[in-house]
């Protein structure tokens, strides 16, 4: 008996427990720690059967690990109890200070639960402390937390009897272990899959900076990283071999720059917008030639969680040849193919942006016009006014003061009030063909006398050099700021601002003689004429009503003059 040799009980029990404690710290994995706990008791605690039931994630207990058995093993390992059926199980029978003992004669009821279990046979015990083949003794493990990490069964003591004090002391001191041991071990192998997701980030972050990296270098397109924020704001930190071709530097020396350093200085407000937004824009930059090249370019803002933006990813992709494309086809839809003169559109256009829609019966001189422009004058009666200019760069609608229809006056026959044209400087004309110092924007409607005869005797070739030579001397004989623009046939117009009455007919008898004079085509001289109309625009005209005062002119011009004066060719 147990209790007639206690003290060589307690030392064997204690070098036994001490030996197979010692096996739960050399283990090497968990399932390793698993299998140790069950040869353990096996071996050093003097029970034929043992099993370890691990708590998985869903809370139900799996079969982990088993030792004594072949047989047994090979049914139950693996096998999955639910979480219910435990705990009904650790709340029977009797509790042997942590330890739960169910004997046979309440277990009969945990037959046909679902929990993995396997049946010894063998005769009914002979005495009360006897062990009987369907007694089940239970080890509960728990976490430092309290946390359940799993139950130890045990069978068939080897005495064939019931555990004593000590040695459910020492199964209960093993179970303590076992769950110390398994904690460590799931810790272990937490920290090894912890270690090589680290591995596995760690070469994945090495493989995308170098997919990045040669994405960067070899890019067939600009590629940039610049400094964003601080004293270096916008500073090109780093550049790849397409955008040192493109512009013409090498890395060393773009590194000296900011993109405000090369940009063009029209575009610096474009790209300190792009910066700022992390967007895109089209925009030109220097090259070492001193030329500049039309690029788009489209920033990434990199931003640090703690510190906030750090960098600008630029991509610049040379646009050169797209821009050239798009100012081309501009430049058709606004000017005429032959001469490359501005054409009807274009002119209605530059000459519709100087005028505004003030009513007509307010006259007002060049200094008043001026006036107007940098201060507010006080509204008449008949309700307040104001034009300024959209957006856009052209004129805003006027509303008429006091209710008025349109430029004739007042619906009903009244008289028009004039309101405050702040923020315009209003073309103007003078009163009279008699020069009285007033200043206006002069428009010379000309028609080229005698260039059909030239068209119906030499043909549309000739005829199509002659307009190409006119429009030529044309621009020649006006001042840089001055428009020539070709309406269609023979029907040329020029716009030039600042001139009074007679410098308006000076400039047409320039004209009109720099025209005159033969024109070589194909070593035969021809010679057209011209007849100049002078009109003035002025504010609360239309473009078409300057041009037809302008054609009017020139058509009364052309008939003052006999037939033989105007005759060329």
């Amino acid at each position: 008996m147990e209790t007639e040799s206690e003290p060589y009980v307690r030392l064997a029990t204690l070098r036994q427990l001490h030996r197979v404690v010692a096996e739960l710290n050399t283990a090497r994995s968990l399932a390793d720690t698993l299998q140790t706990v069950v040869d353990g008791i096996v071996l050093g605690l003097g029970y034929e059967l043992a099993c370890v039931n691990l708590v998985r994630p869903d809370g139900d207990l799996v079969v982990a690990a088993f030792a004594g058995d072949p047989a047994a093993e090979a049914l139950i390992t693996g096998r999955v109890g639910s979480r219910a059926s435990w705990e009904r199980r650790l709340t029977m029978g009797e509790n042997w200070d942590g330890l739960r003992f169910i004997p046979h004669t309440e277990g009969w009821v945990l037959v046909e639960d679902d929990v993995p279990q396997w049946h010894t046979e063998g005769p009914d015990p002979r005495f009360e402390d006897e062990w009987h083949p369907e007694d089940r003794l239970y080890a509960p493990m728990y976490a430092s937390g309290g946390e359940l990490l799993g139950v130890v069964s045990v069978d068939r003591p080897r005495n064939g009897r019931r555990p004593g004090a000590w040695g459910r002391e020492a199964l209960q001191m093993y179970a303590f272990q076992a769950a110390i041991a398994i904690s460590n071990a799931r810790l272990r192998a937490n920290m090894q899959r912890a270690l090589v997701r680290l591995e596995r980030e760690q070469q994945a972050l090495r493989a995308s900076e170098e997919s990045f990296r040669q994405a960067f270098e070899y890019a067939p397109s600009g590629m940039a990283i610049a400094e964003m924020g601080g004293d270096q704001h916008g500073r090109l930190l780093r550049t790849n071999d397409a955008l040192c071709r493109l512009l013409g530097r090498p890395a060393s020396v773009l590194r000296r720059y900011s993109f405000s350093d090369l940009v063009h200085p029209e575009d610096i407000g474009t790209l300190l917008r792009t910066s700022a937004e992390g967007g895109r824009a089209e925009l030109r930059l220097g090259r070492r030639d001193g030329t500049y090249v039309w690029v788009s370019l489209r920033n990434s803002v990199v931003a640090d969680a703690a510190d906030g933006p750090r960098f600008l990813l630029t991509h610049v992709e040379d646009i050169e040849e797209r821009k050239r494309h798009e100012l081309q086809l501009a430049h058709r839809a606004s000017h005429d193919s032959l001469t490359g003169l501005p054409n009807s559109a274009e002119l209605r256009s530059r000459l519709g942006a100087r005028l505004c829609r003030r009513p007509q019966s307010v006259r007002a001189t060049a200094v008043e016009a001026l006036d107007a422009a940098f201060e507010t004058r006080p509204t008449v009666e008949g309700g307040p006014g104001g034009h300024g200019y959209r957006p856009d760069g052209f004129p805003e609608p006027f509303e008429f003061p006091g209710g008025m229809g349109g430029p004739g006056g007042m619906p009903g026959g009244g008289s028009a009030a004039a309101g405050p044209y702040d923020h315009h400087v209003h073309t103007v004309a003078p009163a009279t063909d008699i020069d009285d110092g007033t200043k206006g924007l002069a428009v010379l409607f000309c028609d080229l006398d005698g260039f059909k005869s030239i068209n119906d005797r030499f043909g549309h070739h000739t005829g199509d050099a002659v307009l190409i030579e006119v429009a030529r001397r044309l621009t020649t004989g006006v001042r840089d700021g001055d428009t020539v623009a070709r309406l269609g046939g023979d029907e040329f117009v020029v716009l030039a601002d600042g001139l009074g009455a007679a410098d308006a007919a000076d400039l047409a008898v320039r004209l009109r003689n720099a025209i005159i004079p033969p024109i070589r085509v194909d070593g035969r001289a021809v010679r057209v004429g011209a007849s100049f109309g002078i009109g003035w625009a002025s504010c609360g005209m239309s473009a078409d009503e300057v041009l037809r005062s302008a054609d009017q002119r020139m058509y009364i011009e052309k008939r003052s003059r006999s037939k033989a004066h105007r005759r060329a060719g």
